[in-house]
């Protein structure tokens, strides 16, 4: 039986857990679950980017704020969470101390300016890569900035249930 097979038939409370995993937000969560059962992993991914887009504000702040900061070390609940996060971030971690100070002032200014978490999807980028973005995305009006944020905890579920159910 396949990851996905499996899943659908796990109870809504035991569905939860994993898709969790892949986005902290428990609205969206609860709708990829109450959704189902979903044919095959396309099926899913377009229902999950279609409820994503579907969100209130608030929802989309809690998934943010469920990430570490760029260059720092994930502490989610959620095992699975924290280790997609280390990995994600492996290379940004890497980097030379005086780059990681530099991202982790302007993480902080970021915050400041549009008052919630800097998230990008970190996959294979580099600290100085990372950097060079989150320079850019500190010039952006907040409204902009929140869809920015958006889609790019939309690419980072979507990479994440991929690496949920297909081993």
């Amino acid at each position: 039986m396949s990851a996905l097979a499996a899943w659908n038939q796990l109870t809504e409370a035991e569905a939860l857990a994993p898709v969790l995993a892949c986005c902290g937000s428990h609205s969206f969560a609860r709708a990829v679950v109450a959704h189902r059962p979903y044919a095959d992993l396309d099926s899913l991914l377009a229902k999950a980017d279609a409820i994503w887009w579907s969100l209130a504000e608030r929802d989309w702040l809690e998934a943010f704020a469920c990430h570490p900061r760029i260059g720092e070390a994930a502490s989610h609940p959620s095992r699975q969470f924290s280790a997609w996060s280390t990995e994600e971030q492996s290379q940004a971690r890497a980097a030379a101390e005086s780059v990681l100070d530099v991202i982790a002032r302007k993480n902080r200014e970021y915050e400041a300016r549009h008052g919630f978490l800097y998230i990008v999807c970190a996959s294979g980028r580099s600290a100085e890569e990372l950097l060079a973005i989150l320079d850019r995305r500190l010039g952006n009006a907040t409204e902009a900035e929140l869809r920015e944020a958006a889609e790019q905890q939309r690419l980072i579920t979507r990479i994440r249930i991929g690496k949920w159910l297909t081993p």
